[in-house]
């Protein structure tokens, strides 16, 4: 008798650890669900078409709370509400994600040019707001690859916007490329024109089939930090080769 007591005592014991631990993973995937849907979330930049300022490789939080929240703040993005709740609008300059308005599904990520009623275009390389050109400043070129994989030099400016925020840009094709001479593009209300920084190797909201405008509705967050950055073509997960492939003067730096 003694021995079965026993028994059971040890039964409910190992029963209580296995409730405690499912309990604690739960806890866990509610606070990370919470995290993810209000506060950050993490992505990683498969594509090119923010360099110089992002690349191939880097990982970076999103800050959810920076535009308010819509129904893509949520994982799925189910059609649980229309419009955003605390809204709060992108500044030109801003790099921030969103869901592609042709499938309201993909994850892209640009930098915000237009704001709604602005009028975009693009001459000779040289972007114009409302009809006036850009500053743009000739600065040492970059090296990146060209469309066959091999290494090349390009041309790299500095741009600055009409509201003071300056970032750097490349024109791997010169100023000869497909989307260096555009019609004017007028963002309608509650819309955003959004370019990457690699102005020959970005599909944009110079792309009406692909992109267009974005909806205010499709913004997912801004871009605030790169938290992890490893060489293209290296994985993550392979640790032991960290020290050759990890790009270090990356890590926790700021995104602008």
């Amino acid at each position: 008798m003694e021995q079965v007591r026993a028994s059971g005592k040890v039964k409910s014991k190992r029963e209580g650890g296995v409730l405690d631990t499912v309990k604690v993973i739960i806890q866990a995937l509610l606070i990370a669900l919470v995290v993810r849907t209000v506060l950050f979330q993490p992505f990683n930049i498969p594509s090119g078409s923010l360099i110089p300022t992002l690349l191939i490789g880097d990982y970076l939080f999103v800050s959810k709370y920076s535009y308010g929240y819509s129904r893509y703040s949520i994982p799925f993005g189910p059609p649980v509400m229309s419009g955003r709740i605390w809204g709060s609008e992108p500044k030109r300059g801003d790099i921030a994600v969103f869901k592609l308005p042709k499938d309201n599904s993909t994850d892209y990520i640009k930098r915000v040019i237009g704001l709604p009623g602005d009028r975009i275009q693009v001459l000779g390389g040289v972007l114009h707001i409302n009809g006036q050109p850009v500053k743009r400043e000739r600065v040492e070129d970059f090296e990146t690859q060209d469309a066959w994989g091999r290494p090349i030099k390009v041309a790299q400016y500095r741009e600055t916007l009409p509201n003071g925020v300056s970032h750097l840009i490349i024109e791997r094709e010169g100023d000869r490329g497909f989307w260096d001479n555009t019609e004017v593009y007028t963002v309608p209300p509650g819309h955003f024109f959004m370019m990457g920084d690699n102005r020959d190797n970005s599909t944009d909201s110079r792309d009406l089939q692909s992109v267009g405008f974005v909806p205010f509705e499709n913004l997912v967050g801004r871009a605030e930090i790169i938290f992890f950055s490893i060489e293209e073509g290296a994985s993550a997960w392979q640790v032991w080769e960290w020290p050759w492939t990890v790009r270090w003067s990356r890590m926790l730096k700021p995104i602008k």
